[in-house]
């Protein structure tokens, strides 16, 4: 199906978490009392307070609901998890040092964190001095392979390219030219010089490209989509806007592009960081058609997704979790599929020490929610995982457009980025 016929099929189908269950910022508490020699601890560093609690503290819960999941089954080699909560806050220095607190003081087995590439690049140094684990949920720029990060999600060339690709191809709109707009840090700014090199090797002049940032945080959008409007009546061929704003800044760029009347058919959207979450509160209707590209989709065909969002929803219920039952995005099985890799690695090398459990990478897999079987290799510390381009649809979620046959093999470093 073309993405016109997609669209006008599509068009006519009809932790902001309390004060008493999740801390203060800086300060550390454990989710299960402590054990008598019975327990394994694992951090979690997820900010349930400022620009990004409203999606990333979500990943505090899953990675419970993972652990509980767990000890239901017997734990990992006879213990039970106990995981960890922090709350850096959303302020990236923080992060760092809950991360050394998390390793020194608590004595993690391995720690679930960051959404930001700022806030992994803060945590990176400490991980790496103190030879420990961090798990992180995100797709994300690439350019970094470290033997103490296990990368959950997709480097560009998995995730990213493919849906540029698909928006340049005839069935995907036949795009020439592209308006990119991210907040102003390593993620956005990576992922556009990658953008540009990639330009380049396709014969693309770079008059065919912007290139604008924001603050973290920003939410007055006005003149920028009045920007994106002029860039669009210039000749050359199709628009779009390649988006990688995050946190508070993605619904409230969707809610300025509602107010100003441009539609999918007339500049499309491929928002890289853009999950469901993003699309709760919206009226979603003249948003239909716009894009987004992760590593799963709340409405990934398969058994296994139906069970995963089953067994979220009654979470939710059960432990009164401040978020949508409803609601599912790719982090959150990201960060459920590593507590799960994380225990399969501790259970084949017989330990929790970090060198033995990185040695067991080496052929691991999961049956991922997304309905991919995703894999480990000894090569790096890259999770092989499939890729979905999604569409909006009018119920604040994402239909599913194109997804990859098979799990490609990430590329940690691209071969089209520019200096």
């Amino acid at each position: 199906m073309k993405r016109r016929d997609f669209l006008t099929a599509a068009s006519g189908a009809a932790i902001a978490a309390s004060a008493s269950s999740l801390p203060l910022p800086g300060l550390i508490r454990r989710a299960h009392a402590a054990g008598s020699g019975n327990t394994v601890k694992i951090g979690c560093l997820f900010s349930a307070s400022g620009t990004m609690a409203n999606i990333e503290g979500r990943l505090n819960y899953v990675t419970k609901m993972a652990a509980d999941e767990i000890n239901a089954a017997g734990g990992v080699l006879g213990k039970m998890i106990e995981p960890v909560i922090t709350d850096p806050g959303s302020d990236w220095p923080l992060y760092a040092q809950l991360g050394k607190q998390l390793i020194q003081q608590e004595e993690v087995a391995a720690t679930f964190g960051c959404w930001t590439s700022v806030s992994r690049k803060s945590v990176l140094p400490v991980v790496e001095q103190n030879d420990a684990l961090l798990y992180y949920p995100l797709h994300f720029e690439g350019e970094e392979n470290s033997k103490n990060v296990v990368y959950l999600n997709s480097p560009p060339s998995s995730s990213v390219l493919p849906a540029v690709e698909y928006l340049m191809s005839e069935e995907g709109g036949g795009a020439k030219r592209f308006f990119m707009l991210g907040s102003d840090y390593v993620w956005p700014r990576t992922i556009n010089q990658q953008l540009k090199g990639y330009f380049k090797s396709k014969g693309i002049e770079e008059s065919a490209w912007r290139e604008e940032y924001v603050p973290l945080g920003f939410s007055n959008f006005q003149t920028l989509i009045n920007q994106i409007r002029d860039f669009a009546d210039q000749p050359g061929g199709q628009p779009i806007v390649v988006l990688t704003v995050v946190g508070n800044s993605i619904p409230d760029f969707f809610r300025e592009f509602i107010n100003q009347g441009i539609s999918a058919f007339d500049v499309p959207v491929l928002g890289l960081d853009a999950v469901e979450a993003d699309l709760e509160g919206l009226d979603t209707a003249p948003l239909v058609g716009h894009l987004n590209c992760w590593a799963y989709l709340q409405n990934a065909p398969g058994a296994k997704n139906q069970e995963f969002l089953a067994a979220w929803a009654k979470y939710v219920d059960d432990n009164d979790v401040p978020f949508s039952a409803d609601t599912v995005i790719d982090p959150m099985v990201s960060t459920y599929d590593g507590v799960h890799l994380w225990a399969m690695a501790a259970e084949k090398a017989g330990s929790f020490d970090v060198p033995e459990v990185r040695a067991a990478f080496d052929g691991l897999s999961f049956d991922c929610p997304s309905g991919y079987n995703i894999t480990m290799t000894g090569e790096n510390n890259y999770v092989k995982r499939g890729v979905f381009i999604g569409s909006v649809n009018e119920a604040q979620g994402f239909d599913v457009l194109w997804q990859s046959e098979d799990t490609p093999d990430p590329l940690p470093f691209s071969p089209y980025m520019q200096g």
